[in-house]
């Protein structure tokens, strides 16, 4: 019997890799649309992996976190956005904040896809491990969806808010933005860790009601 630990990387590996890659490469794209070219620059407007893998954010980050339960967390290197570089800043920042999440829900509908073909295929000998990397593919890109349109810095959620808060609130919350890594990864800790679920508590709402439309929609 295979271990179980081994199964769920394989299915999870490409979901995980593409759901946060193509995440930042979504943000470079769309600052280059709307007038910084600064991720462009640096070849990193790219659909290739490698250029946005780091190490431990996308490879070791979620191992570990798939391997403790609770919400499987992980970053790519950040692609380099310069506000000041769009020709409307504080507009033009909502909607290269919102092109991460919004990759992501396309990829969770391309991974029903997959799950949907591999699910109609009968017995053929590939279709079950696909089935599974397709609903694995949905669950991550949901969440990854989910946890980075949380309002806490540095999350795409925080940039979203900060475009539509007045300007003097919006530099009070931006200000806020070195401390919030420590405190969602102290939520990470406590979900994974300590089980005590106040993250899940948090996005299990939404994620359920995104699952349910894409469940619905593919008839999965």
């Amino acid at each position: 019997m295979e271990d179980p630990l081994i199964q769920a990387i394989a299915v999870h590996a490409l979901p995980v890799i593409f759901a946060i890659t193509l995440h930042e490469a979504s943000h470079g794209y769309v600052a280059k649309r709307f007038g910084d070219l600064t991720a462009y620059a640096q070849g990193r407007v790219s659909l290739n992996p490698i250029r946005h893998i780091d190490p431990f954010g996308t490879v070791v980050l979620p191992l570990m976190t798939l391997a403790i339960g609770g919400i499987m967390f992980g970053w790519a290197k950040p692609v380099p956005v310069n506000f000041g570089n769009l020709r409307q800043p504080k507009q033009d920042m909502l909607w290269v904040a919102a092109a991460g999440p919004a990759a992501n829900f396309v990829m969770a509908l391309g991974w029903a896809l997959v799950a949907k073909a591999a699910g109609t295929a009968g017995a053929a000998s590939w279709s079950e491990f696909f089935y599974a990397m397709g609903l694995a593919g949905v669950r991550v890109n949901i969440i990854f969806m989910v946890l980075n349109l949380l309002p806490l810095p540095p999350l795409d959620g925080s940039k979203i808010a900060i475009s539509l808060l007045p300007r003097n609130l919006a530099y009070q919350y931006a200000a806020l933005e070195p401390y919030g890594i420590y405190l969602l990864l102290g939520l990470i800790v406590l979900e994974g860790v300590l089980h005590v679920p106040l993250l899940s508590l948090i996005l299990f709402p939404l994620y359920e009601a995104v699952r349910g439309v894409i469940a619905a929609l593919f008839n999965l």
